[in-house]
């Protein structure tokens, strides 16, 4: 086989903010295939970025909210398989995730949010553990578990060298 296998390189946010008491997570209700589904505020990395730069412009797009890493939370695989009209074979597709937390700044009044998002919400831990099947991915709930067990890297563990960088 001489095939090259190219990951799709996505980076992600967990915010957490406190409620008279009760911790939230920031998350997106999106269109998809399979009807409306929660995430992180993600998406892909785009040439020329940074995961940070990456993650603050994704966090920025999808919720209309300014955002500043202040550490990572973890880096993933996932892999999965979807059927695609048509084709004997389903689409293999794997993800390479990185995922930040860190302090969420200023909205942006009147912005509108990236195609597919129709609305932010916050969900406690508990909400989001007792909604699996309308996440979009599995990271989802693996990224908030991961940020309440304390996981937390330096920014500076990746390093993006200034030939990346447009």
């Amino acid at each position: 086989m001489n095939k090259r296998w190219k990951p799709n390189v996505t980076v992600a946010a967990v915010i957490a903010q406190d409620f008279d008491g009760v911790q939230k997570f920031l998350l997106v209700e999106e269109e998809t295939r399979d009807g409306l589904m929660l995430n992180n505020p993600a998406g892909h990395l785009d040439m020329g970025e940074s995961p940070l730069q990456g993650c603050v412009r994704e966090t920025l797009e999808e919720t209309a909210f300014h955002f500043t890493p202040t550490a990572i939370v973890g880096i993933y695989f996932s892999r999965f398989e979807r059927t695609q009209p048509g084709q004997a074979e389903p689409l293999d597709i794997t993800y390479l995730r990185f995922a930040f937390c860190g302090e969420l700044g200023a909205h942006v009044a009147g912005q509108a949010l990236d195609e597919g998002i129709v609305r932010t919400l916050w969900q406690t831990a508990d909400e989001i553990r007792a909604g699996t099947a309308r996440h979009r991915s599995p990271l989802l709930l693996t990224c908030v578990e991961d940020y309440l067990a304390g996981k937390r890297f330096p920014l500076d563990l990746i390093t993006t060298d200034p030939s990346v960088l447009l």
